[in-house]
């Protein structure tokens, strides 16, 4: 301990050292992931176990003292490893190819949470207008965005808590109701089917907790229990799920639901940290807003829209039904 002390008797040196190895620590005990929810917690930022590893890596070989050096880059390197270990699986997990833009059976979907403190809920329902969707999922509605929608001309589809589903297609009756004490376990939660090419097709929207609840887990469980009454190959679900793509959380979901998530490491949020002002976030730092999708949908297009009055961008997708 003497001897790494003066080593790093450079307060740089060693403060380097010490945000690198935090860095190091954090990534690999998110392995614990696997077994604990507690550690997986330390799994939706392993971006930033990456980018501190790597810094601190870089001024060891650069700018460290030439003993402090070694040191600096091992742990430097470890630490891009233990992190990059996390977020590789999302980066080369296999999702099918987009069809041209001539496909038939299309449908335009934007996935929003509007954000019950919207800083501009005028300039938010004209932008969602503008895009002409088919459905708008959404989340953390209030009644000023609800109302705004409505008077743009979107059916209003309201479910449990503050989810709901503006659609400019109009919805079919359903076949599976819901028992009452499922409802007491989901998480906010909105559906509707409509009719398509081929059949009927299902839409959810969800707002899961965040992962420092522990009612997450049930509200994942009893949300994929539901899907199970539902045709599979024809389900869209979408929502802000509050948890990123290098969580074995998420990787779970990914597995139990059966259906092929569509975003991949598509960062969106936050865009803002306050409702007034002009306090807004350089860039996105979670992808937290998921889309999923059966097997008879096919991805068009996917694409992040922009900073609006919500601290989440939204996602615009246009996806095909093939059969």
């Amino acid at each position: 301990m003497i001897r790494i002390a003066r080593l790093f008797a450079n307060p740089v040196d060693a403060a380097a050292l010490a945000a690198g190895g935090f860095c190091l620590i954090a990534a690999a005990a998110g392995q614990g992931g696997r077994f604990s929810a507690r550690l997986d917690i330390l799994n939706h930022f392993a971006p930033i176990w990456l980018l501190g590893a790597a810094l601190a890596g870089l001024y060891g070989v650069i700018l460290a003292a030439p003993g402090a050096r070694p040191i600096l880059a091992g742990v430097g390197l470890v630490g891009i490893l233990a992190s990059g270990a996390l977020i590789l699986p999302e980066l080369i997990r296999p999702i099918r190819p987009t069809v041209g833009d001539d496909a038939p059976g299309q449908i335009k979907l934007i996935q929003f949470n509007a954000w019950d403190r919207n800083a501009d809920v005028t300039a938010t329902a004209d932008w969602i207008a503008a895009q002409k969707p088919d459905l708008v999922l959404m989340q953390e509605v209030e009644a000023p965005i609800r109302q705004a929608m409505i008077q743009r001309g979107f059916n209003l589809m309201r479910g449990m808590g503050r989810s709901a589903i503006f659609s400019r297609l109009q919805p079919v009756p359903g076949h599976y109701q819901i028992p009452h004490p499922d409802w007491k376990r989901l998480p906010s939660f909105s559906r509707a089917e409509f009719a398509g090419p081929g059949g009927d097709f299902s839409v959810f929207s969800v707002h899961i907790g965040w992962p420092v609840w522990r009612g997450q887990t049930v509200e994942l469980s009893t949300l994929a229990e539901v899907l199970d009454h539902y045709p599979r190959d024809r389900i869209l679900l979408t929502g802000d799920f509050n948890l990123t793509p290098w969580s074995f959380t998420l990787r779970r979901l990914d597995e139990r639901l059966g259906l092929e998530r569509r975003d991949r490491a598509l960062f969106s949020w936050p865009s803002r940290l306050a409702p007034t002002g002009r306090l807004t976030w350089p860039a996105a730092m979670l992808p937290i807003d998921h889309i999923y999708a059966g097997r008879a949908w096919r991805t068009v297009s996917l694409t992040c829209g922009p900073r609006l009055g919500s601290d989440h961008y939204p996602l615009v997708i246009r996806l095909a039904l093939v059969n």
